[in-house]
């Protein structure tokens, strides 16, 4: 539990870090920080649970895509003000250093194992991002349609 808590805070520090290299605007900065956490975090946990970084970074990108929908809705301003600095703690830049690395010592096969996880993740980042934003369009799409429907009897 203390493992957890204290990657919860550093991920907490190292998206607030992003947060000022991207100036983001400062009432924003604690939120997006909090954001990247509760990405890290849900990252952290999904992998524990079915031990697949894949799947870890899926999650985490779909906590990331809901919690900065909802504060772009909150703050009535872009989600990717929220989206961008929440995403890059789950980017996985060691296992693309990974790749180049046993690339290098012309280990071809280890290479393309580790290249192809890193991909992998880095396409479920994607497919996290784009299935939390098309599920919560459809989401506001019925809602709006239902307040609609609801005026006109």
């Amino acid at each position: 539990m203390i493992h957890l808590l204290m990657q919860f805070i550093l991920a907490l520090l190292a998206t607030g870090g992003f947060c000022v290299i991207f100036r983001v605007p400062i009432r924003h900065i604690s939120v997006c920080a909090l954001i990247g956490a509760f990405g890290w975090l849900t990252e952290e946990i999904a992998v524990f649970y079915y031990s697949s970084p894949a799947i870890g970074c899926f999650l985490g990108a779909c906590t990331v895509g809901l919690l900065s929908t909802i504060a772009s809705r909150l703050f009535k301003d872009a989600s990717t003000i929220f989206v961008i600095p929440g995403i890059l703690c789950l980017v996985p830049g060691l296992k693309i250093f990974n790749t180049m690395y046993t690339l290098l010592k012309e280990d071809v096969p280890g290479a393309a194992q580790i290249g192809t996880e890193t991909l992998m993740m880095a396409g479920s980042i994607a497919v996290g991002l784009l299935t939390v934003g098309a599920v919560l369009r459809v989401f506001f799409s019925l809602a709006k349609k239902t307040v609609t429907l609801r005026d006109k009897f």
